[in-house]
């Protein structure tokens, strides 16, 4: 089975450099196959920050997130909470 839901990205600056670290550290003890999908079918497996980067999550974008295996449940919620997480970062 597969858990599915939706994430609205709510962190001003988007998920640059510093939140897509922390959101890939966070899930790499997910024993389960996780992907973040665009609108335009563009995705990320949350595996490298570099391709979380690459998919440019921006203030008020909707992404679909799809996790599939052991406590998917849990796994989809956690991701879904990381997306929508405003961050504390300091600005540069």
């Amino acid at each position: 089975m597969t858990a599915h839901a939706s994430a609205e990205i709510k962190n001003e600056a988007g998920i640059h450099c510093r939140p897509s670290t922390h959101i890939v550290k966070t899930m790499m003890g997910c024993p389960a196959s996780v992907r973040v999908i665009r609108e335009d079918g563009e995705e990320s497996d949350l595996e490298s920050m570099l391709t979380l980067m690459m998919l440019a999550l921006t203030h008020g974008t909707t992404v679909d997130v799809e996790v599939t295996g052991e406590d998917e449940d849990h796994w989809c919620e956690e991701v879904v909470k990381l997306l929508e997480t405003e961050y504390d970062f300091p600005q540069d």
